[in-house]
């Protein structure tokens, strides 16, 4: 008789094993052989020798299916176990699955533009109003890029800027203090990377979470970073993260520069990067406009009103 333990890398085992163990109990059906016990992420396996071997395959191919689409259906499970060819390549267009299986994509042109300039560009600016995509597909490039293993970590940042709320009146320690403003990031996470997985990946670092203050002194390398609400930057903030990348890293900086929460006499250090950083060599820059928002309808009829406004206002002030 053999034993052998199977360790589920990269993975959520709930994901692999199931609701209610469902897909545990298959399993057991398909191999009535072998002997299987589950804890965690090991799976004890005790039984026939050759059995034991077309399982070691099959739970391979089950894994990689599970990294790749970020669930497991009882006819995927067939499939694997009989030998069949499973459709398992991701299409072209699609950057990763979300924890419910849904694809995730470009979903207008410029977001499609994001896309090709990541591709294409060691650092992306994606500048443009709310709804446009911009951190939520970032942070999909970033999930993908360390799926597919061409990255180490994903870092992600934010300036700590009150948009009317003081920072020092919020309750609890520096994080408690912190952690609103990286909700967004927190967000677009926890519909990527199932929650057992992305906990893990946090205690480990793999993904690091961190206010712009954070990244002084640091290089890094071997990394997706995001800085998300960048016009939200001082010039020597902006200049200070920009000048943080190291070998193998990519960097994508967004930002809507019609919502700056700066002090007025303050200029946004986006504003001052794009004018000195567009057109070189290496840099990309995706500028998004009003028919790129993905959010309610409502949205793009909040922005449309909010920018006539603004239009109307300026001449006043010059008068």
């Amino acid at each position: 008789m053999t034993e052998k333990h199977i360790v589920l890398e990269d993975i959520d085992p709930v994901t692999f094993y199931g609701v209610g163990n469902a897909h545990l109990q298959m399993l057991k059906a398909l191999y009535p052989k072998l002997r299987i016990v589950a804890r965690d992420n090991v799976m004890r396996v005790l039984g026939d020798e050759q059995q034991m071997a077309a399982f070691e395959e099959a739970v391979e191919r089950m894994r990689q299916h599970v990294i790749k689409f970020n669930g497991l259906k009882e006819e995927d499970i067939l499939d694997i176990t009989r030998g069949r060819r499973l459709n398992d390549d991701v299409p072209d267009d699609v950057v990763c699955y979300s924890v419910s299986g849904r694809p995730i994509k470009a979903r207008s042109v410029n977001q499609q533009h994001l896309i090709d300039a990541f591709n294409d560009n060691d650092m992306v600016f994606a500048v443009g109003p709310a709804g446009t995509g911009k951190t939520y597909l970032s942070i999909a490039l970033a999930v993908r890029a360390l799926k597919d293993k061409s990255a180490k970590k994903i870092i992600l940042s934010r300036p700590a800027v009150e948009a009317g709320e003081k920072l020092g009146f919020l309750p609890g320690d520096m994080k408690d203090k912190i952690d609103p403003y990286l909700q967004p990031l927190y967000d677009s996470l926890e519909d990527m990377l199932p929650p057992v997985k992305l906990q893990d990946m946090m205690e480990k670092h793999v993904i690091q979470i961190a206010p712009l203050a954070f990244m002084r002194g640091r290089t890094l390398s071997d990394a997706v970073v995001i800085l998300d609400e960048a016009q939200n930057t001082t010039p020597a903030q902006i200049r200070m993260f920009l000048t943080r990348m190291g070998w193998n890293t990519k960097m994508i900086i967004t930002g809507d520069t019609s919502q700056i929460d700066l002090p007025h006499s303050q200029k946004s250090g986006l504003i001052e990067a794009l004018h000195i950083l567009t057109g070189i060599e290496g840099i990309g820059v995706v500028n998004m406009t009003q028919k790129d928002i993905v959010r309610h309808r409502l949205v793009t009829r909040i922005v449309n009103a909010y920018e006539d406004f603004d239009r109307e206002r300026t001449p006043q002030k010059q008068e």
